[in-house]
């Protein structure tokens, strides 16, 4: 058992490995680094559907299998064709572009192991979809359904969030304001907050007391929660929204959580 755990996390990291490599040939050849959030969700979907289907024995996928791959594809796709559609409206991602801007000269090198290093921090990612999809008892149990609607009240509350901004950015009152209506006045990032629920879902399927893999998959949460509060995430666009806004984000900062929602301060 072990053995092919250590294969899978093999597979997974070389499997990621390749498919950042092609994000950034793609981010050199346009320009516009918006297309590496899109080709990482898009990778970590079929990378993810992929482990969770790897045959066990030789043996047809099970119901657990299917369903968690179909969990992950549905993930994949949503937030894979969101950020697809607004990369291809703007010629660059401004985080990216910044990163790119301190790299100077050596921008494309350092662009390469940032993409590789996003990749290998991404194997916990994958490798808890394979862990949930590889729980012993092929029966579905409550726990399963459980970690079906917490995975869709991620993606909703994620899509939700994604169409106020939207909504918010197109009228013409609201340039160069900071959206605070709905539940961006809760939370500073509340898309952020939701794609981070929807990877608790795996832990909820995998975790039993007689399933010691399963307990590794709790570091996806954790990973997540870490890459989109301390690193890729909140950051470096709350540094551009300092930049671009000025004193009315300094103020929404100042009454709003910066993930998880909570009632704004007066």
């Amino acid at each position: 058992m072990t053995v092919l755990y250590l294969e899978a996390l093999a597979a997974i990291a070389a499997s990621l490995s390749i498919l950042m490599t092609m994000a950034w040939l793609v981010q050199q050849r346009t320009g516009n680094s918006g297309w590496v959030d899109t080709i990482w969700t898009f990778s970590v979907g079929v990378v993810g559907a992929g482990s969770a289907l790897w045959p066990v024995a030789g043996a047809s996928p099970n119901a657990r299998q299917w369903l968690v791959a179909g969990l992950v594809a549905i993930w994949s796709l949503r937030l894979g064709l969101h950020i697809a559609l607004r990369s291809a409206e703007i010629t660059d991602d401004p985080r990216y572009a910044a990163f790119a801007a301190d790299w100077g000269r050596d921008a494309p090198r350092k662009m390469f192991l940032f993409l590789q290093n996003q990749g290998f921090g991404s194997i916990p990612l994958v490798f808890a979809i394979f862990l949930a999809a590889r729980f012993p008892d092929p029966a579905l149990r409550l726990q399963d359904y459980l970690g079906v609607l917490i995975l869709f009240t991620g993606i909703a509350g994620e899509a939700l969030a994604d169409a106020q901004l939207k909504q918010f950015r197109e009228r013409p009152a609201n340039q160069g304001r900071v959206c605070d209506a709905g539940l961006w006045r809760w939370s500073r990032h509340p898309n952020y907050f939701f794609e981070w629920l929807g990877w608790l879902a795996y832990p909820v399927i995998a975790i039993a007391p007689d399933y010691g893999w399963g307990f590794a998959s709790l570091l996806a949460p954790l990973f997540m929660y870490w890459i989109l509060v301390h690193v890729t995430g909140i950051p470096p666009l709350e540094a551009q929204m300092l930049r671009s806004r000025g004193d009315r984000y300094r103020d929404y900062q100042s009454r709003t959580s910066a993930f998880f929602p909570l009632p704004p301060q007066a």
